[in-house]
């Protein structure tokens, strides 16, 4: 499994899939190899073998040198199938394939349609699209939406795996206290502060509304920022609303998911969005940004936004009717038990991985005319 920060998983969507997946198929009997970038030097996690490679410590450099790494070890330390995540490593394919290894891409969202990358970071990306299209054995999509895109714009073919969602059932009120809130008390934001997820949005949105409950933004950024800085300078004009910065402890980050009078999600263009299953696995009244990913996901079980107004309004009305908020959220809760469940998500990745080993899955069986 290549191309993210590896186990433990202690940053975003990409190395919590790595975690269970692997840790699933581990206990499955198979011999799991996780390239990992830092934490500490243990060789093992969780059944998984861990491989500890350095990194280029720049926002552009690092994902693809700590790849080029991997994949150099991999190249002599052979393994029967290759993950590989991130449609951005894709220049790292042919190296893979000169190995005879079969090797599969997750895609993820649409990374070139991110506000911070240049036109140059744009092409960037699609480039790697097409690389992705051309070299691997398989693409993995997280969502439905995702398969439509490479299937529209490639003409190629995918498989649909999505994410898993940890279910809460109950909410930890002494971990919330390490903030000073208390269950049901609050609405939140978990979200890097980027365009594409809409903070700033949320944050005007929430202004306008006549909420009693505060809001709380989790989240933050690893380089300068001027998305940040508006959120920031947004948030101070609004005394309900608190910034809290990132949250790594993550019996904390439960506890504020499912303590939450409402979940809202800014999250524009990537496929299934693992925050947003951890606020429905929590039991979160989710308010989201209307965009096809995250109705595939919800269903009807949301309110849903796309200005500040629209947002004003959800917010209000799931204070003045809470009853409603509440079925609302366990009803998404009940959609991601049914949808979105790790032991599946982990079948369905070692059923990938069989035929990827037996040459059942090939590059040639994806149409390529575009």
């Amino acid at each position: 499994m290549i191309g993210t920060r590896g186990v433990p998983a202690r940053y975003g969507g990409f190395e919590t899939a790595v975690e269970e997946i692997g840790r699933r198929l581990a206990e499955a009997g198979h011999g799991i190899r996780v390239y990992c970038r830092g934490g500490d030097r243990s060789s093992h996690y969780l059944g998984m073998r861990r491989t500890r490679l350095p990194a280029l410590k720049h926002p552009i450099t690092e994902t693809l040198s700590h790849t080029a790494l991997s994949v150099a070890h991999l190249a002599l330390h052979r393994t029967d199938v290759a993950l590989v995540f991130n449609a951005a490593n894709a220049p790292l394919l042919p190296v893979i394939r000169a190995s005879r290894i079969p090797v599969a891409v997750h895609v993820d969202g649409l990374e070139w349609k991110r506000a911070k990358w240049g036109p140059n970071g744009r092409r960037y990306y699609l480039a790697n699209e097409r690389l992705a299209v051309r070299l691997a054995d398989e693409l993995i999509a997280d969502a439905v939406g995702i398969q439509d895109y490479y299937r529209d714009r490639y003409n190629a073919g995918s498989v649909f795996i999505p994410y898993g969602a940890a279910i809460q059932k109950e909410c930890d009120a002494a971990e919330l206290l390490k903030l000073g809130l208390h269950p049901n008390s609050y609405h939140l934001v978990v979200a890097r502060l980027e365009p594409e997820n809409h903070v700033d949005v949320i944050v005007k949105g929430y202004a306008m509304s006549n909420a009693v409950k505060p809001l709380i933004v989790v989240g933050s950024v690893p380089y300068r920022s001027e998305h940040e800085k508006l959120v920031k300078e947004l948030a101070r004009q609004d005394s309900r609303i608190r910034l809290v910065g990132g949250v790594w402890d993550s019996n904390l980050l439960d506890s504020l998911y499912a303590g939450a009078a409402t979940y809202l999600h800014g999250h524009s263009v990537g496929g299934t969005n693992p925050s947003l299953l951890r606020a429905m696995g929590a039991g979160a009244s989710v308010i989201a940004w209307d965009v096809n990913f995250n109705r595939e996901v919800l269903g009807d079980h949301a309110r849903f936004f796309s200005t500040p107004a629209a947002l004003a309004h959800a917010v209000s009305a799931a204070e003045t009717e809470p009853d409603e908020a509440t079925a609302q959220g366990e009803a998404a809760r009940q959609r991601a038990i049914d949808l979105y469940d790790w032991d599946d998500v982990a079948t369905r990745y070692e059923s990938l991985c069989r035929e990827l080993n037996n040459r059942e899955r090939v590059r040639g069986h994806r149409s390529q005319n575009r």
